[in-house]
């Protein structure tokens, strides 16, 4: 796995609504800007021997540097993925979406539901939101969130921006009723 560079944001919201948030709501995301490993080989038809050298040591890396900076107990999380020009959605697809990347987070988390995703191919500072949802209960809704990232020169074109976002809580001033309320 070649990495040229991890960015790590943290976003701490202080007010919402016009009220004070006590305490802030955090967020922390990782990201990963590695070559992609199918790169300059055209169509790969399979791709387990790059999952295999690559998914579980990010997976590794990223999951613990996303819960050291968050600084606290993970709720809500998410992964991403974009793929740079020259290469596939499938190839994002094919590192984030195997228990070789996710279970490390989901250890680290204490987590046990699937982690939700986004993937998707672009150039050099493209916008992608992560969606987070609740580590244990995806039906809880106060935990249904995003976090806006850009990693400005990347991916380059054989390159591959692979993120984890991790939250402590769920939307500031979340209000909606329980889903189990709706019939």
């Amino acid at each position: 796995m070649n990495i040229r560079k991890i960015s790590t944001y943290v976003d701490e919201v202080l007010t919402e609504g016009g009220r004070p948030v006590d305490p802030p709501a955090r967020t922390a995301v990782v990201v990963a800007v590695i070559e992609n490993p199918w790169a300059g080989q055209g169509f790969v038809e399979d791709l387990a021997p790059g999952i295999d050298a690559t998914a579980s040591d990010l997976g590794k890396l990223l999951a613990a540097r996303v819960v050291e900076a968050l600084g606290g107990p993970v709720e809500a999380f998410g992964k991403a993925a974009i793929v740079g020009l020259d290469g596939e959605v499938e190839h994002g697809s094919a590192l984030i979406h195997t228990l070789k990347f996710g279970d490390h987070f989901r250890k680290a988390a204490e987590a046990s539901t699937l982690l939700p995703a986004v993937e998707k191919r672009a150039g050099a500072g493209s916008v992608f939101d992560i969606p987070l949802k609740h580590v244990t209960d995806a039906t809880i809704r106060s935990h249904h969130q995003s976090i806006e990232v850009r990693v400005a020169d990347a991916p380059h074109p054989n390159e591959i921006v692979v993120g984890l976002a991790a939250a402590e809580q769920g939307r500031p001033q979340a209000r909606l009723a329980p889903l189990s309320t709706e019939r």
